[in-house]
This record gives C-alpha cells, sequence and structure tokens, in this order.
C-alpha cells in the first residue's frame, strides 16, 4: 500500500513538472530568440534600415502568412479574442510597442534597449501578477527578480555615464516599453488567450500599418539594400524574434503563470552580449561578464517553487 502511494505520488509530481519545464524550454527559447532580433536590429542599424523598416519584417510578412488561418478561423471576432482585446494585445505586444521601442534606439545606444527594457518588463510582470491578477509571489522570486534587476544594472553601468538630456528620453521610452510588455503578458492570462491565437491575431492585424509603409516608398528603401540583408532581417525578425518568439513566451505565461514568465524577457540582455559575442564579434567586457553571471544567479532564485 506504501509503495502504490508513493507510486502514485512520484506520478502525479513528474505531471505536474512537465508542464513547467515545458514552460521553461519555451521561455528560454523565446529569449534567445529576443536576443537574436536585438543582434539583428543592431546589425540592420548599422547597413542602413530604419526603424520602420525592420518593423516591416518584423510584423508584415508573418502577417501575410497567417492572414489565411485568421480568415478561415473568423475575422468577425479574431479568432474569438474579439476585435478589441486583439487592438489591446497588439498595442502592448504588437508592432505599436515595437516601433515606440525602436524610436528609443534613435537617442541611446542598442545596449539601453536590451537592459532596461526587460527589466522594466520583469518587474511590472511581477506586480501586475501580485496587483491585479493576484498571483503570490514567493519570497525566492522577489529575490530573484531583484538579483536580475541588480545584474542588468551591472551589464548597463559602463554607458550610464554617457547619459544626457536625449538619453534619459530614450531611456524613459524603454521603461514604457517594458512596462507595456508586462501588461501584454498580464492580459494574455486574465483573458487566457492562446498562445496560437495571441501569434495569429497580433501579426495579422499588423497589415493595417502596410499601406502607409507602401505609401512612403518604403519598399524601394528595401530594394536599395540588398537580397542577402533583407533576407537576414526577415529571418531575425518576421520569424525569430516576431511569431516565433511570441508564440514561446504566451506558452509560457500559460504554463507557468505570469509572475514566473516575467523573469525570461530579463534574461536578453544576457543573452544579447553572448548572442553578440558570438555573432558579432563584440566581446563583452568584464564588468558586462559580472552582470551576465549576476543575471544568471537571479533567474535561478526567480524560477524556485518556493
Amino acid at each position: 500500500m506504501d509503495q502504490r502511494t508513493s507510486g502514485a505520488d512520484a506520478l502525479t509530481h513528474n505531471n505536474d513538472a512537465t508542464p513547467a519545464l515545458l514552460g521553461v524550454v519555451c521561455g528560454l527559447s523565446a529569449a534567445l530568440f529576443w536576443a537574436l532580433g536585438f543582434a539583428g536590429t543592431r546589425h540592420g542599424l548599422k547597413v542602413g534600415f530604419t526603424p520602420v523598416d525592420l518593423l516591416v519584417h518584423r510584423y508584415v510578412w508573418s502577417g501575410i502568412a497567417f492572414l489565411p488561418l485568421v480568415l478561415r478561423a473568423g475575422i468577425s471576432d479574431l479568432c474569438g479574442i474579439g476585435w478589441g482585446r486583439g487592438l489591446a494585445l497588439m498595442v502592448l505586444g504588437g508592432p505599436v510597442m515595437a516601433l515606440i521601442s525602436y524610436a528609443g534606439f534613435m537617442f541611446v545606444p542598442l545596449g539601453h534597449g536590451s537592459v532596461i527594457q526587460p527589466s522594466c518588463a520583469t518587474l511590472g510582470g511581477l506586480l501586475l501578477a501580485a496587483l491585479f491578477l493576484k498571483e503570490r509571489i514567493s519570497a525566492s522570486r522577489l529575490v530573484g527578480a531583484l538579483v536580475i534587476v541588480g545584474g542588468l544594472g551591472v551589464i548597463g553601468a559602463e554607458s550610464i555615464g554617457h547619459i544626457g538630456a536625449d538619453g534619459v528620453q530614450g531611456d524613459l521610452i524603454f521603461v514604457l516599453t517594458g512596462l507595456m510588455f508586462a501588461g501584454f503578458g498580464a492580459l494574455l492570462r486574465h483573458w487566457r488567450v492562446s498562445a496560437v491565437s495571441a501569434a495569429l491575431v497580433i501579426n495579422v492585424l499588423s497589415l493595417l500599418l502596410l499601406p502607409v509603409y507602401l505609401a512612403t516608398g518604403g519598399l524601394a528603401r528595401l530594394a536599395a539594400i540588398g537580397i542577402s540583408e533583407n533576407a537576414i532581417q526577415a529571418l531575425a525578425q518576421g520569424v525569430l524574434a516576431g511569431p516565433a518568439a511570441l508564440y514561446l513566451y504566451a506558452v509560457s505565461v500559460q504554463r507557468l503563470g505570469v509572475a514566473r514568465a516575467a523573469v525570461f524577457p530579463a534574461i536578453v540582455p544576457a543573452l544579447t552580449l553572448l548572442v553578440g559575442w558570438l555573432l558579432l564579434g563584440e566581446a563583452p567586457t568584464t564588468l558586462q561578464l559580472a552582470g551576465l553571471g549576476t543575471v544568471l544567479c537571479g533567474f535561478y532564485l526567480a524560477q524556485r517553487q518556493r
């Protein structure tokens, strides 16, 4: 009897652990894809793309691919989400948020956005989980989040001395977009929007911005840069950092809850350092590596069950 009870308990534990493990894997994958998107953005701005060009690569092509699926599921209610909720998700976690974020790069270096935006998304996600969704925030997760933010501060410390009035403006933009993304995650959980529906609807609604882009000669700018560079951005922005990361993050929210899933955007800066080193040849400094280690320690604490 005791052995049967012990076996049943072990089976129950394994069944409970599997969704959580899937959520962690999806969250880590989403963070890696976002880091690749940051690296792609840095490369794209250097070769002549504008923020709006990158926005088109991130959302429009996938929106065209997903349009038949949304039409089949029902355009009148946007796959059951509804137009009001769909537009809210598009603003907080789609092209509107991304365009505001890209605008911040006009005032400060790329590293600012990769530090400030994810850390604010993490803190905002924890606050919304506690205040809006009434999720219990364990002491370990709270300490882990604070450690992560401390690590992000270490990573960004080298550039703080260069911030002027324009720099403060750019940083405040990233604070705003980080909080917007936190709201996106909270609404996904509150409205119980499926990962597939969220990815489909946000990308299809992004097509509403396409006529304005075409009217301003956007395609001519893309053609002038060349096929290979556009292919890189189509993969980095339109596949990895766009629908793939959005879908994986939505799965992590569903499996883990907002509080735990909010941690994953915070490890994007650390992954961005590694990706930038491997793909762009930008080796991190000693101070940045110290920040990386701190972030990973905070991530471990924030993912503990208690």
